[in-house]
């Protein structure tokens, strides 16, 4: 256990005490300030308090017993990780297919937490007091592309508010059944979990005025596949270009089913809904089969942009589309008539 102490200037006089440890610890948020006050870790002059609305006095003499962190639950494991990007602070990864982000019932271990852990060891400080890395988003199990995770309390909390302020830049490919009409524009529909089945998330407007949470996606179709069979001329397929204005558990996946053009592979809105009623001949068949064998859903997170929450700095990376999206894209451009930007 650390001792830190720090004597208050004039400047720092009528501070709430949570709020002057804050700032003098550094990497302490307010919000873990005020639970080590709350645990009696505090002292003034001495004396111990457990009010965090305590007024601060210049000239006394406060004291923070910091306890070393809690080693964390998940267990390290030496689990390959494409790092795209890595300082004291943050960490910026790659992730695969098949990569649960937290250990939950059927991923208990194996996961992103579970490879962060054994790369930083002896580099988390502590987030909340437990020895682990700071989770602020999170990408499904099967989808792939870029994640940030902090290492420090500091750059957690600074995340945190960049993704509560959807001051993120977050963009998204997706391989589709049918094309969303039009082919560009934003969806701007509530989710929530759906009725019946709380695995599942839905658009929710009720008609005594209830909504699910705001939830904006804007995309554009960058190119389309073949054609539908029955004579309507809509695409059999596309690539759409998804930009998140806000983070809901299944935000994509949701909006594109909701509008006609859910992702191919997609095992909870549709796996192969769709894919029987593209047209026939040269081509047909092949790309048929890529989609109805593709095993997860075609989601990819592509770009992450984000000003480094301690050093100021504009931060943007790319991770290419994965080999299985790659093949099944080849798949869907031998489909007669596809259009490109």
């Amino acid at each position: 256990m650390d001792k830190i102490t720090f004597t208050a200037q004039v400047a720092d006089a009528g501070l709430r005490l949570d709020s002057f440890l804050a700032e003098k610890a550094g990497a302490l948020s307010r919000s873990r300030a005020k639970a080590l006050i709350k645990e009696g870790a505090v002292t003034i002059d001495g004396t111990a308090t457990d009010d965090p609305r305590k007024a601060v006095v210049a000239g006394s003499v406060y004291a923070l017993d910091l306890p070393a962190p809690v080693p964390a639950v998940p267990e390290p494991e030496d689990i390959p990780l494409d790092i795209l990007f890595e300082d004291a602070h943050l960490i910026i990864i790659n992730k695969p297919s098949g990569m649960a982000v937290h250990p939950a019932p059927g991923s208990w271990d194996g996961t992103l937490v579970n490879a962060l852990l054994h790369h930083c060891e002896g580099q988390l400080p502590g987030i909340g007091g437990v020895e682990r890395p700071g989770i602020v988003h999170r990408l499904d199990k099967l989808t792939t592309g870029v994640m940030v995770a902090a290492k420090t309390e500091a750059a957690h909390t600074g995340l945190s508010a960049l993704f509560a302020e959807h001051d993120i830049e977050r963009s998204y490919l997706a391989l589709t059944r049918g094309a969303p009409r039009p082919l560009a524009g934003t969806i701007d529909e509530p989710i929530a979990r759906a009725t019946g089945d709380r695995k599942k998330m839905a658009v929710v407007r009720n008609p005594d005025g209830t909504h699910g949470r705001e939830a904006v996606t804007h995309y554009k179709a960058l190119e389309t596949f073949g054609v539908r069979d029955k004579g309507t001329g809509l695409p059999a397929a596309a690539l759409i270009q998804c930009t998140l204005e806000t983070g809901r558990t299944h935000q994509i996946r949701v909006h594109m089913s909701h509008v006609g053009a859910s992702l191919i592979g997609d095992p909870v809105y549709g796996r192969s809904k769709g894919i029987t009623a593209w047209g026939s001949g040269e081509g047909y068949e092949f790309a048929k089969n890529a989609a109805r064998a593709f095993e997860r859903q075609a989601l990819h997170a592509a770009v992450l942009g984000f000003v480094h929450p301690i050093t100021g700095e504009n931060l943007r990376f790319e991770a290419p589309m994965p080999d299985d999206m790659t093949g099944l894209l080849a798949a869907l451009r031998r489909l007669p008539g596809d259009t490109r930007d």
